[in-house]
């Protein structure tokens, strides 16, 4: 019985999860608020559907009251998110705040099924993170000098990579962060952000070329510590943003060809300067192989993601496990082992409609420092889940970065959701900007209207006519009874 709960509830979610990605992108196609509400209404619906259908299955399995518990937190939890951003912030993005929550909500059903105790942990991470990043739409809107630190950020950003390199411990051949009271810190899923506060505000400063040089020499001095770390997919991710930022602000196609090209020299550099980077491109190129020598981890992934096939094992049915690093690198090729490649694709889509998003927001903002910041952290977003999604299939190396809000890691989680919750700031923005121009057009056209509807002089004219009558002699008695009858027949 358990076994035919466990068929049927698959293909169940991939149903429920192909409803809600048709969603992302027809709401595009509506005007009208209510239609729009009732559509953001029905993806909470789907969600909710998906989750319980994968933790009842996860009981059956397990039988673990655990399980259970688990689950109602987590309910708590989305409601809780979804409920304080509606309230809270009523102009904000109901379909970011949907996708932010069924990310997370995917993420929690595959790190559960992985392993239990890190779910929890993911947990307690997304809850603090959520509180945290609930204030950064008010500090976005409310403080109008963010444009004007650009030193503060330059600094910060460098300083924190520094500090990696210094005491940074090394793990899988990289130093990725270190350890403050039993808790690990990896200051580059943060200086992400940093740095394109950085470049948006050095961008509105001035678009001169000396400025620009600095700016680059300043970036490039962000890659250069992050390649000495060995943190190669965190530089590659910043070099990215940069170009992005740099091509849409100059429009000059001549920098991003000298980007690239450097970018290409340094990539051949870095192959024969490091052995992983040596050895993860020999795994890219044929894993099987290299199968005892670098190429086991894309081995079993590529063996995964066949095994699994459209529609997927089941939870529990597959054998996810033997994937290494499973629940961070290559949690994409373990949904789908056990969820379906469908299930898989709907992810990538609900990914590109968070980015869509971005890159709404960026092209209706007016001013230069806010477009430059959702441009360049929607580039950050969608080329990170990129760079995971296409390491694990083969598509490109791997380069060991997480997929945002589904891979466990707490300063990519972090970050992530910090990220999220500076777009909804710049989408209240946007729309605060809409009604200044709204407003003024209304008090435009008003003032344009007033002469003629009676306002200013034709009254004054009313007036003096009136005066007028007052001051005229009073007519005889059958004038004023001629007038009247004229008047009736009028």
């Amino acid at each position: 019985m358990v076994n035919i709960i466990v068929e049927l509830s698959k293909y169940l979610m991939i149903v429920l999860l192909t409803m809600y990605t048709y969603l992302c992108f027809s709401i595009f196609g509506y005007s009208d608020p209510d239609r729009q509400r009732s559509m953001l209404r029905r993806q909470n619906v789907l969600m909710f559907m998906i989750h319980i259908n994968a933790f009842m299955v996860m009981y059956l399995e397990k039988e673990d009251i655990k399980i259970l518990a688990f689950y109602v937190i987590q309910v708590i939890l989305f409601i809780t998110t979804i409920t304080l951003y509606t309230n809270i912030y009523p102009k904000s993005s109901r379909l970011v705040v949907n996708n932010m929550c069924m990310l997370l909500c995917i993420g929690m059903i595959i790190l559960a099924r992985l392993n239990y105790e890190k779910a929890v942990k993911q947990y307690v991470i997304a809850a603090g993170a959520i509180a945290v990043s609930m204030a950064v739409p008010v500090i976005i809107r409310k403080f109008k000098k963010l444009s004007e630190w650009r030193n503060l950020y330059a600094v910060a950003g460098i300083a924190s990579l520094a500090i990696v390199v210094v005491v940074g411990r090394v793990s899988y051949g990289a130093k990725l962060g270190f350890t403050v009271a039993g808790i690990s810190i990896q200051p580059s899923e943060l200086v992400k952000i940093i740095f394109v506060f950085f470049v948006a505000s050095s961008f509105k400063m001035s678009l001169e070329f000396k400025n620009i040089v600095i700016t680059t020499a300043l970036a490039a001095f962000h890659v250069l510590i992050l390649v000495v770390s060995k943190d190669l997919g965190a530089a590659l991710i910043i070099f990215v943003v940069y170009l992005a930022m740099l091509y849409v602000a100059t429009h000059q196609f001549l920098y991003v060809a000298a980007g690239l090209g450097a970018g290409s020299v340094a990539s051949v550099g870095a192959y024969y300067l490091f052995n992983h980077v040596r050895t993860r491109v020999e795994a890219w190129r044929d894993p099987f192989a290299v199968y005892d020598n670098g190429g086991y981890q894309v081995a079993q992934s590529l063996f995964a993601i066949g095994t699994g096939g459209w529609f997927g094992m089941g939870l529990f049915q597959g054998m996810p496990e033997k994937i290494p690093v499973a629940d961070e690198d290559f949690i994409f090729s373990a949904i789908s082992e056990e969820m379906g490649l469908i299930f898989a694709l709907c992810i990538i889509l609900i990914c590109v409609s968070c980015y869509v998003m971005f890159l709404n927001i960026a092209m209706q903002l007016h001013n230069m420092f806010y477009k430059m910041v959702a441009l360049g952290l929607g580039t950050c977003y969608i080329f990170q889940a990129f760079l995971n999604i296409g390491g694990v299939t083969k598509f490109i190396p791997s380069t060991g970065v997480t997929l945002p809000l589904v891979s466990y890691g707490g300063s990519s989680l972090l970050s992530t959701l910090v990220m999220f919750a500076i777009i909804q700031g710049l989408y209240i923005v946007r729309e605060d900007e809409e009604e200044d121009i709204e407003r003024r057009k209304k008090e435009r056209l008003r003032a344009k209207r007033g002469p003629e509807a009676g306002v200013g002089r034709p009254r004054k004219t009313r007036d003096v006519s009136e005066r007028e009558k007052r001051s005229r002699p009073p007519r005889p008695e059958k004038e004023q009874g001629k007038a009247r009858k004229e008047q009736r027949v009028r």
